[in-house]
């Protein structure tokens, strides 16, 4: 559905996930670097498995939202009366979420006791998010260079996210890729709103005047505001994360206070005691 409604399900989807992944990573380097013990490890991978599982839930309901909304397709795609194609655009966007849902499989199998080969998580993320380049770049327009421009700008973002996820597979738990495949991820998210308030606003009405040449000027530097906005919210996450650890951090003699993803922790450093042996040998001589 290219709806408002549409754009906002899609830029929600995106952004949850990008800005859980700019806590998320942020606090998985700190905790690897600052303390690599085995209690951290096993909270990020219930996190990992959450993310998964949530990413599947997503794209299972934008699939059945694309076919079952009063203008959907409702799993007809071609008109025996017609002999044409019906709702290809929706079909296109359920195509899509169906990806995404791959990957959020893989996510989950990957941590479970199956043990998935590493990198594939990423693999399968990485051929999600060029699939959706693709079909973007094939979408049907309606001849309306508005709407063209404004999807060529999302596909920076998108094929941008993509390389980063395809790195990653042979670069794994490279912070400098993360930072930008979440950035990538936030910007996606943000443009699909402002997409559907140029194209369908809320309030009604028409969209922005598809011949007017200062819209295009406009919105192709708003699509790099909107990178800014992304870039310093992921860096703000960062720092926020780096100093709520630090914060966390507090040494009182022998007791430890420690940030493990997320979770305030609390652990106790006993330095060994020493062993007395007997004397009974020294006192025979």
């Amino acid at each position: 559905m290219s709806s408002f409604k549409g754009n906002a399900l899609r830029g929600t989807f995106f952004l949850v996930f990008g800005l859980g992944w700019s806590v998320k990573y942020p606090l998985k380097y700190l905790s690897q670097t600052l303390n690599a013990d085995s209690q951290a490890s096993r909270w990020i991978q219930k996190l990992d498995i959450l993310e998964g599982a949530a990413k599947a839930f997503f794209a299972v309901a934008g699939m059945l939202a694309e076919q079952f909304i009063p203008d959907g397709s409702h799993m007809g795609l071609y008109s025996g009366e017609t002999h044409s194609w019906e709702k290809l655009t929706n079909w296109q966007y359920m195509t899509m979420y169906l990806f995404y849902g791959f990957s959020g499989i893989v996510d989950v199998l990957s941590y479970s006791p199956i043990k998935l080969s590493l990198g594939l998580d990423r693999l399968l993320l990485s051929v999600a998010m060029f699939t959706e380049g693709f079909l973007f770049c094939f979408h049907d327009y309606n001849s309306t260079a508005l709407d063209q421009h404004l999807h060529s700008l999302l596909l920076i973002a998108i094929f941008g996210g993509a390389l980063c996820a395809l790195m990653e597979v042979f670069l794994r738990d490279h912070t400098i890729l993360e930072f930008f495949r979440t950035s990538f991820f936030i910007l996606q998210g943000s443009w699909f709103w402002q997409i559907g308030f140029v194209l369908s606003p809320p309030w009604g009405g028409p969209g922005w005047d598809q011949t007017d040449r200062g819209n295009f000027k406009f919105l192709t530097m708003c699509f790099f505001w909107h990178y800014a906005a992304a870039l310093l919210v992921t860096a703000a996450n960062s720092v926020f994360s780096y100093w709520y650890r630090k914060a966390c951090q507090a040494n009182f003699g022998n007791i430890d206070v420690e940030l493990d993803c997320g979770f305030c922790l609390r652990k106790t450093n006993q330095s060994p005691e020493p062993v007395l042996l007997p004397e009974d040998g020294l006192d025979e001589k």
